[in-house]
């Protein structure tokens, strides 16, 4: 076995965690300093019982597959005290690690993002000024509700008609410390996909990279297009009788 396992993240498949999660970084990255719009980092992919993590620390246009962590999940007994399999020389995970986790462990997801995203942060906001409903963001009647399977371990994806609802949890001083509201509010919103954290960002995740990856962007649509409904004072819900 070599030294810190460093066989663990090298591969010539384009399609493996170690080469995946830079590359995807990289993509994130170019499209957010385009667009001046949001800022993504993908941290967390599933091999079988490995994780592959990204650090804290390094710009992620940059980031390399030695950069990774990787941890083996049914070595773990203290979640204070991760064990890794491989970590990479002065590097630290990320504060972000133990809310990633909660996604695989209560939705066996297969992939995690953590977006910045400027649209969520706004959404965040609007909430925030109601008088009612500040912790849920709920849209209906737009097509691009579609793009979310209909909840955990639930057969079929949404429906235009049908009303998306993603929690809002409140910010916390360090991240890592918003794990227990992540947690709770996936437990109170079971078909969830995403969580909103106010006046910060948004987790969302998906059973597979593709999966993570679309739901991220249709959130990201879907908030953009709140923003500039509320703009125009369009209502988020509405009461749109089907075409039969």
């Amino acid at each position: 076995m070599e030294d810190n396992n460093d066989h663990l993240v090298r591969s010539t498949d384009c399609e493996h965690p170690a080469n995946l999660i830079p590359e995807l970084c990289r993509k994130f990255w170019n499209l957010g300093a385009s667009n001046c719009e949001y800022y993504r980092e993908l941290p967390l992919t599933i091999s079988s019982d490995l994780v592959y993590l990204a650090p804290s620390g390094v710009q992620k246009e940059l980031m390399q597959p030695e950069n990774i962590y990787v941890l083996e999940m049914s070595k773990q007994v203290d979640p204070k005290k991760r064990i890794y399999l491989r970590s990479p020389p002065n590097l630290k995970p990320s504060q972000c690690t133990p809310l990633f986790m909660a996604a695989y462990q209560k939705r066996n997801a297969g992939c995690c993002i953590h977006t910045h995203s400027q649209w969520a942060v706004l959404i965040t906001l609007l909430l925030e000024r109601r008088s009612e409903n500040k912790k849920v963001f709920e849209i209906n009647n737009i097509e691009q509700i579609k793009a979310f399977g209909r909840g955990w371990k639930k057969e079929g994806s949404m429906g235009y008609h049908d009303t998306l609802r993603i929690p809002v949890i409140e910010n916390t001083p360090f991240e890592e410390d918003l794990t227990v509201y992540l947690e709770s509010a996936m437990d109170a919103f079971p078909d969830t996909y995403a969580v909103l954290v106010r006046r910060h960002g948004l987790y969302v995740w998906g059973d597979t990279v593709s999966k993570a990856k679309q739901h991220a962007e249709s959130l990201d649509y879907l908030f953009r297009l709140a923003v500039e409904m509320e703009k125009l004072q369009l209502p988020w819900l509405s009461d749109i009788a089907p075409i039969v």
